[in-house]
């Protein structure tokens, strides 16, 4: 076979395989007779305050079945630590059990019983699955004592649960679990003692459609004040932009302009010119470190563009609230499938400053973001076994992502690469540069690169605070506070500003004779990632999450998730200064 067909035939299945891609559960058209057996999933506990730490549902000594078996699942429900597995609660589609009906009688054990008040003492929720639908309950109370004689808080067990559904025709809506806060067992004492757990379920009618039934997960975001602050929110950042685009508009463009003419009325005479112009035989001098500099390029390419393709996947409703490991399935392979764009990019990149050395450029551009957070991945997975936690990767997810890794993301990889190196161009600039470079004088804090990554940082996350305190609250809370739409705006206005800033720090930084801008305007665009990381730090600070565990998997994933942006904001602005210089140098030599 050609070599071109095969290739063909290799993205084609790629294609294939990201198109059948599970994203959530599915059991026919979800319609039931009356009667019939609904699936229903154990899924996990944990406390409710640490969203990362999680467990199996029987590493608590629940009643057990005769055999767990699990069930099978997709890549992103394992990396999102979710375990599911059968159970005795049978809840079949409208047939109600009003009764006590008696779920087991176990005698638990002086450990059993002190494993159950630690849980309760770290208010230790579960989670369960009903017909692809979540839904969560408490493991049991304390109650304080306030009278003298009595200062030892009370245990207490749930050991009744009460399951509310709701159908639609032929199609379950919506399900609760309640814990009756008068069916309780006093755990207090360490001791043995024999409990019956037992469960009712209730079915009622509803006018909800079938395709609603995630809307209740969402609720909270289309909330009025939540609304509001939304909106307001956005409406303050445009505000914002608006400003600042009057302020370029008048003052940036009016001196860009005055410079232009006086380039071309007095031109040949130096006094006359401006302190940019002086700038001509060096401003397109390559920078250093080429190989880092196009990888970084190509790193921050291939995160904005898997960024586009989660929005798109969101508003295709292929991403929803709730669904099982879609967003992780969706980074994982969505990221394997962009490395194209990396490859390409560094490459392309690479060989319009020298001709060779593109290779290097191009593994640099594969590891320069994932060499990282695969180390960090590492390190999660050895602590999270030796927590006993959900989130340790089983041997054969581990086994699969190295796969992917060597099957997908490295030939895309160097696919992009060998593209980027065929349609390679030749970097054409203006004016020629000069053997010697000039010489940088002293400059003020605020022209430095500090300084300008103090400007260049602060304005774009001052816009999207409010914002990233929404998406926080989304990322380790229990409710949808931030909807995709609003993100995209944010990522817009986000956009903007960092294209509008670079080219006003670009200019800054060429009217103080300084020509080394390349590198600076990566690191003033990504800025903004550094007072993120400081944000997330402020927000753990306040919440109520703890333990070791749960503080080195929140500074963990809010390190990965702001290198990311740093790679994305930061190529982002070197492409807006680089179009910059071009334009402002070239509409000179045509003077």
């Amino acid at each position: 076979m050609p070599p071109k067909h095969r290739a063909a035939d290799l993205l084609l299945l790629v294609i294939l395989g990201f198109a059948s891609i599970r994203v959530g559960w599915s059991y026919g058209d979800h319609r039931y007779n009356v009667g019939d057996p609904v699936p229903l999933f154990v899924n996990k506990v944990g406390p409710f305050s640490n969203p990362s730490e999680t467990y199996e549902y029987y590493d608590l000594p629940f009643c057990r079945p005769g055999e767990i078996l699990k069930q099978s699942e997709s890549l992103g429900e394992v990396l999102n630590g979710d375990r599911l597995a059968n159970t005795l609660y049978k809840v079949k589609f409208r047939e109600d059990k009003s009764d006590h009906y008696i779920l087991c009688e176990k005698k638990l054990t002086r450990n059993d019983v002190s494993t159950f008040r630690d849980a309760i003492s770290n208010d230790f929720y579960y989670q369960m699955y009903y017909d692809d639908l979540p839904f969560w309950g408490f493991i049991g109370k304390i109650e304080n004592s306030w009278l003298q004689e009595e200062n030892n808080p009370k245990y207490y067990l749930f050991n009744h649960v009460r399951f509310n559904a709701f159908y639609n025709d032929d199609q379950v809506v919506e399900i609760r679990a309640w814990n009756d806060p008068k069916n309780v067992v006093d755990i207090t004492a360490d001791q043995e003692i024999d409990v019956q757990f037992t469960y009712s379920v209730i079915w009622n009618k509803t006018s909800i459609p079938f395709a609603n039934r995630l809307d209740r997960y969402t609720r909270a975001s289309s909330l009025q004040p939540h609304s509001t602050i939304h909106w307001f929110s956005v409406l303050n950042s445009i505000v914002i932009i608006v400003l600042l685009t009057a302020l370029l508009a008048l003052l940036f463009m009016r001196h860009l302009k005055n410079d232009l003419i006086k380039c071309s009325s007095e031109e040949g005479d130096e006094e006359g010119e401006v302190a940019w112009k002086y700038l001509h035989g060096d401003v397109f001098r390559c920078p250093r470190y080429t190989s880092l500099f196009s990888a970084v390029l190509g790193a921050g390419s291939q995160i904005f563009s898997l960024l586009c393709v989660l929005f798109l996947l969101a508003f295709l409703d292929v991403l929803y609230a709730y669904s099982r490991g879609s967003l992780c399935t969706s980074l994982a392979v969505g990221y394997a499938l962009t490395s194209f764009v990396a490859g390409y990019s560094s490459s392309s990149f690479h060989n319009q400053l020298s001709a060779t050395g593109w290779e290097r450029s191009v593994v640099l551009s594969g590891l320069l973001y994932l060499g990282p957070v695969f180390v960090i991945m590492c390190i999660f997975n050895t602590v999270a076994i030796f927590y006993g936690a959900t989130t340790a990767l089983p041997f054969g997810t581990i086994v699969l992502v190295i796969l992917m890794s060597i099957f997908i993301t490295a030939p895309l990889l160097a696919l992009g690469g060998a593209v980027g190196y065929r349609l390679r161009s030749e970097f054409k600039a203006p004016c020629p540069t000069k053997r010697v470079p000039r010489e940088i004088r002293s400059l003020a804090w605020y022209r430095t690169t500090p300084g300008q990554m103090l400007i260049g940082g602060l304005l774009p996350f001052g816009t999207i605070a409010m914002e990233l305190h929404n998406l926080l609250l989304s990322l380790w809370g229990y409710k949808i506070f931030t909807t995709p739409s609003i993100l995209f705006i944010m990522f817009l206005i986000l956009t903007v500003l960092t294209i509008m800033l670079s080219i006003g720090l670009t200019y800054i930084q060429l009217s103080a004779e300084d020509h080394e801008w390349w590198w600076r305007s990566i690191l003033r665009g990504g800025s903004t990632a550094v007072f993120v990381f400081a944000n997330c730090i402020v927000f753990y600070a306040r919440s109520d999450m703890h333990g070791f565990l749960q503080l080195f998997f929140f500074l963990g994933y809010s390190a990965c998730m702001c290198y990311a942006l740093f790679l994305m904001l930061g190529t982002i602005s070197f492409h807006a200064s680089l179009i910059f210089v071009r334009r402002i140098y070239s509409a000179v030599k045509s003077e």
